[in-house]
């Protein structure tokens, strides 16, 4: 089984700090690499943790604040440079294209690749994009300006054949895909052997759920559930709670509160404040409703 791993490029929030980069995750399967967000300095620290430029697959934004989407213009600028061919595509709300096109003119007049822009309602929660690797799933956020979220769902087989089981039968190759579709296998002599015998139930595909920026948002609780790790925002903590109303934002404890609800393995927190020079007090909050929990920083990688 290859590793899904979710890699941490930035945890910060809008002001710049000497602690954290602005929003940014990597998220690596199979040889591919998938970006979420691209505040500035991700280059970097896509240098720092050794991926792969080409290997970039999609981009994904989840809104068009700026620590969240102010690197991507340089990371599409280097992708030409550095002789990129193949098409990039890039999903999130509506404005993406607008703010693409605009640097594009300016920057890219002669890009090596072509850009492909998806604006996506972000009221609503849909299959915005899918892959032999991967299928992509919007969630609705609620925050100042339209912003979505990601659901990211490994694609692997509902069963596999079981090979002794298929050569003690003398069942044809061609029978193959029938089964593992769910089909019984009829014999020549007329009998009937059953799915179950000659094929095993696949793995639970892993599952990783991005939510950044939002207030705190009980609709969330059932399009997460159960889901292997959960990143939420925690800009603040319950010392800062009447910043809420302004923000938009969720402190560390209503990113757990969220967690505990929807059942979800393991909890990743960040989009911190600058005002938190030490994260220490926001991932004791959240432990304190739901223990299975993360502070991100750059350099983390989480295998699932």
């Amino acid at each position: 089984m290859e590793t899904l791993s979710v890699h941490i490029l930035g945890c910060g929030s809008a002001l710049p700090t000497t602690k954290h980069n602005p929003s940014a995750q990597a998220l690596t399967l199979r040889g591919k690499v998938y970006l979420v967000d691209c505040g500035e300095g991700t280059q970097l620290q896509i240098r720092r943790q050794g991926l792969h430029f080409g290997r970039i697959h999609t981009i994904f934004i989840s809104h068009l604040h700026g620590d969240h989407c102010f690197g991507l213009p340089g990371l599409l600028s280097t992708l030409s440079m550095l002789g990129r061919t193949g098409e990039l595509h890039i999903h999130g709300p509506e404005g993406l294209t607008e703010y693409v096109d605009a640097h594009r003119k300016s920057f890219l007049a002669e890009c090596s690749y072509e850009i492909i822009t998806h604006e996506h309602d972000y009221r609503k929660s849909e299959v915005i994009h899918e892959d032999p690797s991967l299928c992509v799933r919007s969630l609705p956020l609620s925050h100042r300006i339209p912003t979505m979220g990601f659901l990211f769902e490994e694609r692997c087989a509902t069963r596999h054949l079981d090979k002794p089981a298929v050569d003690f039968y003398q069942v044809p190759r061609s029978c193959y895909p029938a089964l593992l579709l769910g089909e019984s296998y009829t014999a020549q002599d007329g009998s009937i052997i059953p799915n179950n015998r000659l094929t095993k139930p696949g793995r639970i595909p892993r599952r990783y759920a991005y939510c950044s920026d939002t207030e705190y948002f009980p609709n969330l609780i059932e399009q997460v559930r159960g889901v292997d790790l959960l990143y939420h925002e925690a800009t603040f903590g319950e010392d800062l709670r009447a910043r809420l109303a302004a923000t938009a934002h969720s402190t560390a404890q209503q990113a757990a509160t969220i967690a505990l609800k929807a059942e979800v393995k393991q909890l990743l927190i960040g989009h911190y404040s600058s005002r938190y020079t030490d994260v220490t007090p926001l991932l004791d909050e959240a432990r304190s409703v739901f223990p299975n929990t993360t502070a991100a920083q750059e350099g983390l990688i989480i295998h699932l």
